[in-house]
């Protein structure tokens, strides 16, 4: 199928009514950005490590995939233009964070983002993702109907400044419900819990961030489904990051029954 690739993202264009979005996955950042950094920064410790490599059945499936060229660190792509916190009362990144999930400075002193360079970065990397990101689901959504938007995510099951004790396994988010068919998110995670071996939740820590809330429209043809997966189910949560082989194998299989779940469930869904 046709592929698009910007300077900033990269899109593959599928033949179902799947859009796998993987907003986390870039590790480039610019020179000029990063002659503004730390050493902590350009080790781009909070990335989505691998999850192309674990989703690569999404292809075969016939799905179009949207990945992004540079690291969250750069401008993070699943926040508001606004930079509006999602969470309100939580501590979060923003849409230009400025340290890391342990609270590590980005930027060296003197040297944080003013609002003019937000601006710069929004334009140059985030506007062109989701210009790519809305067209598309447009685009599928208007050849079958209905689309399932798949946003994936991973991250360690343990980072105390987000969430307290140990994350699931299985995070699913729908917005409280309000981003894709009732019940889909449950629907998930029981799938998970029936499979035995992980753990799930549903609308829990993590209720589906930016792309989740603003594409996600059932009522328009349009269902979107945010997992964030503990890494320690595919690799080594500490660096170098390794992918493991073994562990990726175990998961992946239930990570595809999931996927068809949830697209079955949209084809079937008379909602619009």
């Amino acid at each position: 199928m046709p592929e698009l690739n910007d300077t900033v993202f990269s899109l593959h264009r599928g033949t179902i009514p799947l859009l796998l979005s993987i907003p986390h996955l870039g590790t480039r950042i610019p020179g000029d950005i990063a002659a503004t950094m730390t050493e902590t920064a350009l080790r781009t410790d909070d990335c989505d490590w691998h999850l192309d490599r674990l989703y690569a059945f999404a292809r075969r499936l016939g799905a179009s995939i949207i990945t992004p060229a540079y690291a969250r660190y750069v401008i993070d792509l699943n926040r508001p233009p606004d930079g509006a916190n999602l969470y309100p009362g939580q501590d979060t990144t923003g849409l230009l964070p400025v340290d890391t999930f342990d609270k590590a400075p980005l930027y060296r002193d003197g040297q944080v983002p003013a609002e003019a360079e937000i601006a710069r970065r929004r334009d140059a990397y985030w506007a062109p993702y989701h210009r790519a990101l809305a067209g598309e689901l447009d685009a599928l959504r208007r050849e079958h109907g209905k689309v399932l938007l798949w946003d994936a995510h991973s991250i360690r099951s343990r980072v105390p400044r987000l969430f307290a004790g140990t994350l699931p396994d299985f995070n699913f988010g729908t917005a409280g419900g309000a981003s894709a068919l009732a019940g889909l998110g449950e629907t998930l995670a029981e799938a998970v819990q029936r499979h035995g071996r992980y753990s799930a939740v549903s609308n829990g820590r993590f209720r589906g961030g930016y792309i989740t809330r603003c594409y996600g429209r059932p009522e328009q043809g349009v269902h979107a489904v945010q997992l964030e997966l503990a890494q320690r189910t595919y690799m080594d949560e500490q660096a170098p990051y390794s992918y493991r082989e073994t562990r990726a194998a175990e998961v992946q299989p239930l990570l595809e029954t999931l996927v068809a779940i949830a697209l079955e469930a949209v084809r079937a869904d008379n909602v619009q």
